[in-house]
């Protein structure tokens, strides 16, 4: 069986598109196959976009897991003035990421990584919905790892299940952050977020 989170060549391609609104704004998104919430934005990353709010003292983020390209197409669209990297270890989602900057006319880097093994550079912020059907190592490594891709005062955003162990992804974030809050709660979802200070 494979899964959003490897890279699957042989997959059938089937692009779907969809529209996605977004405080006001309506972004189109291509999907397929080998995807993650293929046929619209899942409820978990819906919850996270409304609870996100972001100042103009941030100034670069990074979207772990990108998929087809939600955040950072999303958060690109309100917020220009974010330098944005986007990561997956999918190349089909790497390139619908690709596509969904273009028709949305956004820009912002997308590359191919395994969690942050080609991430080189320090950032303001980082999003993501983790894999988790990749288990619960790689689940913990993009939480507990992305201390060392922060800037000083930089925030992780995590969207995760209570029943998918959003409490004991809150204690992982404990063991490398002081600063981690349960931002919003709903239908079993947790907005965890992390200050590195």
């Amino acid at each position: 069986m494979k899964h959003y989170y490897t890279n699957n060549e042989d997959l059938v391609s089937a692009p779907e598109q969809f529209s996605f609104f977004y405080r006001d704004k309506e972004l189109k998104f291509i999907s397929d196959n080998g995807v993650f919430s293929k046929k619209m934005v899942d409820f978990g990353s819906r919850v996270l976009l409304d609870a996100i709010i972001i100042d103009e003292s941030k100034r670069s983020l990074l979207d772990v897991g990108c998929g087809y390209g939600t955040f950072g197409v999303a958060l690109k669209s309100i917020y220009p003035f974010l330098q944005i990297d986007m990561v997956d270890v999918n190349e089909r989602a790497l390139s619908l990421a690709k596509k969904n900057l273009q028709i949305n006319k956004l820009d912002a880097n997308v590359f191919l990584s395994n969690v942050y093994d080609n991430v080189k550079d320090k950032y303001d912020l980082i999003v993501t919905n983790p894999p988790i059907r990749a288990g619960k190592e790689i689940v913990t490594k993009i939480l507990v790892d992305a201390k060392e891709h922060l800037n000083p005062n930089g925030e992780i955003w995590v969207v995760i299940q209570k029943k998918q162990g959003a409490p004991s992804a809150k204690k992982n974030l404990e063991t490398v952050f002081k600063n981690v809050n349960v931002v919003k709660k709903d239908k079993g979802y947790y907005i965890l977020k992390a200050v590195n200070c």
